[in-house]
Parts: structure tokens; C-alpha cells; sequence
């Protein structure tokens, strides 16, 4: 029996990578019964007959798991967000951070196609969401030119000796920049269409791909993003702001909506929280509330 890590899964099939060498592989026919699907990023035990036939027989406990895009034991992940083509979103941003902060995985917000910016005024509007995020504690990385160089070797500088994940909305720029990291990689990018706001022509696949001394995802991108596995009074956690201050709150298990003596609230009046995060945080914790339970259907229902 051999073991290493699905580097691609693509309808059905997984390509391990074991001793230098990928093995294409499926999974074994108890793992469906017992709802197990391995992603991308698992380390798996697998037994084989040559490289294009195998079986993936066991899976190793993951350290984490991204749903959407799939992907496990994930240490870092380059959020691109785009400035324009498709407009900047404070709400997906924010959505992508609670994920990644609920599964411990190191974000980096890469904003993008900041040379499609027309005016000063635009520039200066990324800048000071650069230098709010950067106050939270994250990681931005704000390009200042076509191709910027400094931009583009600052993400470079953070792949090695880590799995890495590049995620972000449809159209966004994702695969370009990893084209601009290393043009040896060659992969397939489209411009956004305007009528429906989707990309041609992009990522379909989720794969692991060796750059810069690290492994990198390179995506699906997505027109929409959701955080439903999560329960509403658990969100307040995955917001590094909130919890700096909430010991400061009157009520210990402060839900930071409607009780009196919130710390939260009250940065948000300072404006020391900001209150695009703290509106977010409030439309999405009212749909977490209201959001029915689904129970599974028994089988023939």
C-alpha cells in the first residue's frame, strides 16, 4: 500500500502523488455508501496495479477542509478580489474571510485589476480599504500598476513550503496572477462577459500545482459564496475584531446585535470597527438565525 496526496480530482478520477511519481486513481466502493468524497489536498493510502490504475483504500485525518472551492490541509489562501470586472464586493470579501478564519487557514487578499481604475479618487478607495484591512490584521496586497512587479513578488515570496489556495469570484483575475508568478504555467484565463456576468473560458478543475517551491490551488471561481455550515451565535468568532474587544462587552456571551453594553457596537460608533464588516457580520448572522434545518431524506423518499 502506498501513500501521498491527491494533487487533482476531475469527475471521478483523483491523481495521487506518491514517491515523486502521479498515480491516477478512484475511490473505493464503500466511500460513497458511507458519504466519504476525498478532495484535493488529502493524504490518502492507495493501492495500485500501474500508474493509470488504482484505488484510494483510506484517508488520513484533515487538519482542515474548504467546502467551496474543495480543498484540504490548506495552509494559506490568496483571496483575489477584483476592483472592477466584476466590482468590488465588501460582502463576498467578507464571507471568504469568515471561511477561511473558521478553518484556521491563513488569508491573503490580493485586491486585482487595480490598472483598470480610472481616476485618483478610485485608487485612493482601494488604498483606504487596503489600510483597513491591514488594521484588522490581514494580510492586502494592493498592486499599483499593470503587472507590478513588487505585487506580484510579495505573493511569490509567501508559497514556499506550504499549500497554498487561490480563490476568488468568477472573472476575478486568479489564474492571471499565478500566470504572472510563473508564465510556465500557461493557464487558461478569460475576460469577464458583460452580459452575463460570468468568465469564459476559466479554471473548471481543482488541482494542485507546484510553484515557487509550494503547492498551489488553481480554482473554479464562483458568482456567489455562502457561509450556511456555520451556526449564527459561533460567527461573532470568525471576525479577529470582535474578539479583540468582546471581553469589554456587558453580557459574556454577547451576540453583538441588540444587547446593551456592546463593545463591538461601540467601535463601530468610534469607528474602530469598521461598519461595512460590522453590516455584513449583521446580514449574515439574520440569515444564519433564520435559516430551517435540513434533515436527509430516507432513501426511495
Amino acid at each position: 500500500m502506498k501513500k501521498g496526496k491527491i494533487y487533482q480530482s476531475l469527475s471521478g478520477f483523483y491523481d495521487v502523488k506518491s514517491d515523486g511519481k502521479v498515480y491516477r486513481t478512484k475511490a473505493r466502493g464503500n466511500f460513497r455508501k458511507k458519504n466519504i468524497k476525498p478532495i484535493v489536498g488529502d493524504i490518502v493510502e492507495f493501492d495500485i496495479t500501474n500508474v493509470n490504475e488504482g484505488y484510494i483504500l483510506k484517508m488520513l485525518p484533515r487538519f482542515n477542509e474548504l467546502i467551496r472551492p474543495p480543498a484540504a490541509n490548506t495552509d494559506q489562501a490568496v483571496v483575489v478580489s477584483s476592483a472592477v470586472e466584476p466590482d468590488f464586493s465588501f460582502s463576498l470579501l467578507d464571507k471568504q474571510l469568515v471561511a477561511l478564519e473558521k478553518q484556521k487557514i491563513t488569508p491573503i487578499i490580493y485586491i486585482s485589476k487595480t490598472d483598470l481604475l480610472s481616476s485618483e479618487k478610485q485608487i485612493d478607495f482601494f488604498k483606504k480599504i487596503a489600510k483597513d484591512y491591514r488594521t484588522i490584521g490581514y494580510d492586502v496586497i494592493l498592486p499599483v500598476e499593470v503587472d507590478d512587479p513588487h505585487a506580484i513578488d510579495e505573493v511569490a515570496k509567501k508559497l514556499p513550503h506550504k499549500q497554498s489556495i487561490v480563490m476568488g469570484q468568477t472573472g476575478s483575475g486568479k489564474s492571471t496572477l499565478l500566470n504572472q508568478i510563473d508564465p510556465e504555467l500557461k493557464l487558461k484565463t478569460g475576460e469577464v462577459s458583460k452580459s452575463l456576468s460570468r468568465g469564459k473560458h476559466t479554471t473548471r478543475k481543482v488541482s494542485l500545482l507546484t510553484v515557487n517551491e509550494g503547492l498551489i490551488a488553481d480554482t473554479p471561481g464562483f458568482s456567489s459564496f455562502d457561509t450556511l455550515d456555520i451556526k449564527s451565535n459561533e460567527l461573532k468568532n470568525y471576525f479577529p475584531e470582535f474578539k479583540r474587544v468582546s471581553a469589554n462587552c456587558k453580557f459574556r456571551e454577547c451576540l453583538h446585535v441588540n444587547e446593551p453594553g456592546c463593545a463591538v457596537k461601540a467601535g463601530v460608533e468610534s469607528g474602530t470597527i469598521l461598519k461595512s464588516r460590522y453590516d455584513d457580520y449583521l446580514q449574515e448572522y439574520n440569515l444564519l438565525k433564520s435559516q430551517k434545518p435540513v434533515y436527509n431524506k430516507k432513501r426511495g423518499n
